[in-house]
């Protein structure tokens, strides 16, 4: 009865058939601007627009627009490092799961088979005419010096590296600069990590809007003023997308809710069926927050192959900040070589002084790049991630829910507020639209 008496209401409305509009507009221009705002989240990786020198909005490099996570990916992986990557072990521990002494034993049998190559490279660049006076025999006493040491050398380097990995590695800066020299890989991380939920955001929002809709066809039927389809509209462009986070991540700890199940899922039509009435419970908890188990698979190999690898730590330890660190160890096993007799009679009698310390020098670069050659390896640096690969699993399934959701909600927190505004900015031009197209040709 009541039913009947309000659809009797909408039907005698001068503007039923533009009432009747509302909701589905609602709907599709809610999931429309909420997939607007997902891509504008991530895409474009670089800035697409015009440089102005010295724009002051949005942190842009001018008029145009470039994905929020890759404009930010070094403060958002800063962020990721800090709360989350940092509580699960330190870098000492990472590489000693690593197996240090095997790396070194493949490096030494790498860089023995180009020793001489390398030793001949030395010396033709500092002294071209001594070496290429030198007779072979003495040439080969200094390659049979080089290769009977190398073994040792290179153990002893290696242990101390990956001993001294703390003091020559910041993990942080150096994730950070990987993130900004790949933006690209920032993005497919997130996506990769949080796909479900940024397609139930985009499902959920249509929904979402639908329900708006309707409440807002019976607003207007109580309050019959044109103003109230692009303000509402606005209304509603805010809160689905705020809600729409929200329940991605809300709440972080799981409630059990008891409820009567009559149905249970099937694979085939119609999905579901009956069964006998019991108390089951309902698992109230953000989308993301459901997943954590299978998450800490996708997220564990993503720090394993991009992040925290031999390689990255490697040439963090090389080239990075703390690189002189690095050369001055070296330095204390690599100048064994030159402090055996023959080599070391060889070079003092044909090199001078200043010459002798530049050669060192140019031993200890030298020496960095042939020792990244094999650590760049891409058998090696998947046989070491499949190393470490159980203990990143294990620790991000050990984290409390509020350092889990950390793995992604940075990337929404960052620019939420934007997303949040654009979705009201697009909502009250998608009512204003609706109101122009819709309703004023109604009421002529």
């Amino acid at each position: 009865m009541v039913a009947t008496s309000i659809w009797q209401t909408l039907a005698e409305h001068p503007e039923f058939f533009a009432m009747l509009t509302i909701p589905p507009v609602t709907a599709f221009v809610t999931w429309l601007h909420v997939w607007m705002a997902l891509k504008m989240l991530f895409y474009p990786i670089k800035f697409w627009g015009i440089r102005i020198p010295n724009f002051p909005f949005f942190g842009l490099p001018g008029i145009g627009w470039q994905g929020i996570v890759p404009r930010k990916a070094g403060k958002i992986s800063g962020v990721i490092v800090d709360q989350t990557l940092s509580k699960l072990g330190s870098l000492d521990e990472f590489v000693q799961a690593m197996e240090p002494e095997q790396m070194a034993v493949f490096i030494t049998d790498t860089v023995d088979k180009n020793i001489e190559p390398l030793i001949d490279e030395i010396m033709l660049e500092h002294s071209g005419a001594l070496w290429g006076n030198l007779p072979y025999a003495l040439k080969r006493r200094i390659y049979a010096q080089a290769h009977q040491e190398l073994p040792e050398i290179m153990q002893s380097l290696v242990t101390d590296l990956t001993y001294h990995v703390e003091d020559l590695v910041d993990m942080r800066q150096m994730i950070v600069n990987k993130m900004e020299s790949d933006r690209r890989l920032m993005v497919n991380m997130f996506l990769k990590v949080g796909q479900r939920e940024i397609n139930f955001i985009w499902h959920i929002s249509a929904l979402i809007g639908l329900i708006f809709g309707i409440i807002q066809m019976f607003i207007f039927l109580v309050v019959p003023q044109h103003w109230t389809v692009p303000f509402f509209a606005a209304v509603w462009g805010l809160l689905t997308n705020w809600i729409a986070i929200w329940m991605v991540f809300n709440p972080v700890e799981p409630h059990f809710i008891p409820y009567i199940k009559v149905f249970e899922r099937c694979a085939g039509f119609p999905f579901i069926k009956p069964r006998l009435p019991h108390i089951a419970q309902f698992r109230f908890q953000g989308g993301f927050m459901k997943r954590q188990e299978e998450v800490s698979e996708v997220f564990a190999e993503i720090v394993v192959t991009d992040l925290v690898t031999l390689e990255n730590i490697m040439n963090e330890m090389m080239y990075g900040d703390r690189a002189a660190q690095t050369r001055e160890l070296m330095k204390s096993h690599l100048y064994q070589v030159l402090e055996s007799p023959v080599v070391r009679t060889t070079l003092r009698m044909g090199l001078g002084r200043r010459e002798y310390g530049q050669l060192k020098n140019t031993i200890i670069d030298k020496s960095i790049t042939a020792t990244m050659v094999p650590l760049r390896d891409p058998e090696l640096n998947e046989s070491r991630a499949s190393k470490i690969f159980g203990l990143f699993r294990d620790r991000i399934r050990a984290l409390s829910p509020y350092e889990f959701q950390n793995l992604l909600r940075p990337a929404f927190r960052e620019d939420e507020m934007t997303l949040i505004v654009l979705g009201g900015l697009t909502g009250f031009l998608a009512g204003w639209l609706h109101l122009v197209l819709v309703f004023f040709p109604a009421v002529q």
